[in-house]
């Protein structure tokens, strides 16, 4: 039974899963757009507000930096937190909860027939 799983498997195991994960994400935060297969996509939604959510805890509770960043390096390149925990990154997402990024469907990719998608953030785009 399938209860209580969530996320894809995207055809691969954990740790390439998790290191497709931290490169999409980093290359995300970094360029603040992708163009990925729509399945990847949606899973990369929801990931990110995660780790944009503990990047505002960080900037505003001095007592949790520490802790938060630490959690940051786990799951994200070191050129990504630095962007991810800059001011003026964190500023074009401080009237949000959760929701920072969109996902625009695109055309069937030419040569398989894969669903695309471009997936970016909302009000840093």
């Amino acid at each position: 039974m399938n209860h209580r799983k969530t996320g894809r498997i995207l055809s691969r195991n954990r740790n390439q899963r998790r290191a497709l994960y931290k490169t999409m994400l980093g290359s995300l935060i970094v360029r603040g757009r992708i163009e990925t297969t729509e399945a990847k996509a949606k899973e990369l939604k929801n990931l990110i507000d995660r780790h944009v959510n503990r990047a505002k805890l960080a900037a505003s509770d001095e007592g949790r930096r520490v802790a938060s960043l630490r959690e940051l390096h786990k799951s994200l390149p070191a050129a990504a937190i630095d962007r991810l925990a800059s001011e003026e990154f964190l500023s074009g997402l401080s009237g949000r909860q959760s929701g920072y990024t969109r996902v625009v469907k695109l055309e069937a990719r030419k040569g398989d027939g894969a669903k695309m998608a471009v997936i970016e953030f909302v009000s840093n785009a």
